[in-house]
């Protein structure tokens, strides 16, 4: 008998589709700009989006949060020990400032670096645990329940696809992280890198949230802008991603993501009203 582990086939599929899909994604995205000589000026856009990105990324996951609550928690004015104590959405705006902090040292890290490999892995699980921390330590969560990937099978509500099984789920992401970091298209890194994250759904909860901070570290150290998904886009950015998900059809996403962009260089999203 053959010694070594047999390879699953959902690895040969993720394999297989990103092969596939690459091309698609690199002709419905603009080309880059250079990559970001001035590290402090990049840094600075990329606080410039905060408010706007918490705001809508919060929302599209059905928090109830208001810009002030945004801004008061990322200057240290929020109340843990009054009117914000222990809500749910006080809790995940919280989560997503110290999430967001985390993503800004990674971004300053790589671009200090000039190199285009991504310790994608350990960051993404920081990140994970800061979304949520501030709700282990209201209470609202068990410290079990950031450990690691799920250990159960989720099932995505609204969605035609049923994400990977937990067996899947841990042989797949140590090929998502090989693929990110060996793919040489950044915008390719960035779009297949969020879309298969939520296809693989590693987590029981809140796969969104860190989906999308992935795709924006990506994009903010390859020559692209922070790009934010307006919550009235909502819809259509579910429907896009189950549509790949479920029939294997990128061209979708991939130009939604591509529009955002362009959209977004051209001139950033206000913040909300």
């Amino acid at each position: 008998m053959p010694g070594g582990r047999a390879h699953s086939p959902y690895v040969q599929r993720l394999r297989l589709s990103w092969a596939q899909m690459r091309g698609l994604v690199i002709e419905r995205l603009p080309a880059p700009s250079p990559l970001p000589t001035d590290i402090g000026a990049a840094l600075n856009d990329v606080d410039a989006s905060y408010v706007s990105d918490a705001y809508r990324s919060l929302s599209i996951e059905g928090y109830r949060v208001k810009p002030e609550l945004i801004a008061r928690e990322r200057s240290g004015q929020w109340d843990p020990d009054g009117t914000d104590k222990g809500t749910r959405d006080a809790m995940a705006a919280k989560g997503h400032f110290e999430a967001h902090t985390q993503v800004r040292e990674f971004i300053a890290s790589v671009l200090k670096s000039r190199k285009p490999l991504y310790d994608v892995r350990k960051a993404l699980s920081s990140w994970y645990r800061a979304l949520f921390s501030p709700s282990v330590q209201a209470g609202l969560l068990k410290p079990s329940d950031l450990a690691g990937w799920r250990n159960d099978q989720v099932f995505i509500r609204g969605a035609v696809h049923v994400a990977l099984s937990k067996e899947a789920v841990r042989d797949c992401m140590p090929v998502l992280f090989e693929l990110i970091s060996a793919e040489p298209h950044r915008g390719v890194r960035a779009v297949l890198g969020h879309f298969f994250f939520v296809y693989i759904h590693p987590y029981m909860d809140g796969n969104g949230r860190p989906g999308r901070l992935l795709m924006n570290s990506m994009l903010a150290t390859c020559g692209y802008v922070w790009t934010v998904v307006p919550v009235q886009h909502r819809e259509p950015y579910m429907q896009v991603l189950d549509s790949a998900s479920a029939g294997r059809d990128i061209t979708g996403f991939a130009e939604f993501i591509g529009k955002l962009i362009r959209e977004q260089t051209a001139a950033p999203l206000s913040p909300p009203a």
